[in-house]
């Protein structure tokens, strides 16, 4: 018998939380194994019944979505092969920043709150499959964000392994003598591989290299 796929749904409203419920419940294929009103409960429960998928809120009280998946990311780094739970966002944001942080959090599924009640069932097959779904009035955000990433893999290419490291240290916020003492290399050395990262990146500005550099810190 094919094992059904376990839900947790984390949402500080419970009225908008049982109405979810409802609708996934009548799934043959998937179960609610739990339920929080709060990102630290939500936390806790994933981290003891880890969940095939979890629903969460990004705005919740106690831990935000965001800070729960923070939480569950550091339990990964510990053991690597522990949790394994798909994360579906909800939201009322349609902003590109935040859609980005959430994907940028490897979420699986971006679903508006307004359009939840269409969108979840979709949204929990395509996860369940592996794939990713976002809600489809902010579908294009997403296709801007695929296309940029695409022009930022290029544009990478042309740097050198060791400038590579560089940027990856620059995108974790560290100076240029942080930089240096890791990779064991002068100040200078340090500052040069930022002047031709820059050439090479066409970069201008004095804020231009960090900022590329957080933006795309998922490729490096």
């Amino acid at each position: 018998m094919k094992k059904k796929c376990s839900i947790l749904i984390a949402d500080d409203h419970p009225v908008f939380r049982k109405g979810l419920i409802d609708i996934i419940k009548d799934l043959s294929d998937h179960e609610i194994i739990a339920e929080a009103e709060n990102g630290q409960q939500a936390f806790e429960l994933i981290s003891g019944l880890q969940p095939d998928i979890a629903i969460l809120d990004i705005n919740m009280p106690r831990l935000s979505g965001f800070e729960v998946v923070k939480e569950i990311t550091k339990l990964k780094t510990i053991n690597p092969s522990g949790i394994k739970t798909k994360i579906i966002f909800l939201t009322m944001h349609k902003e590109e920043e935040i859609l980005n942080k959430a994907l940028d959090y490897n979420a699986s599924g971006y679903i508006l709150k307004e359009c939840a009640v269409d969108d979840i069932i979709d949204c929990i097959n395509f996860v369940a499959e592996n794939k990713v779904y976002i809600s489809p009035q902010i579908s294009g955000l997403f296709l801007q964000r695929n296309q940029l990433q695409n022009r930022s893999k290029d544009r990478l290419t042309l740097l050198t392994p060791a400038e590579m490291k560089v940027l990856s240290h620059i995108a974790d916020e560290k100076t240029s003598r942080e930089i240096a003492e890791l990779l064991f290399i002068s100040v200078r050395t340090v500052d040069n591989h930022r002047t031709n990262i820059c050439h090479k990146l066409n970069l201008h500005g004095v804020n231009s290299l960090l900022k590329f550099a957080l933006d795309n810190k998922h490729l490096l």
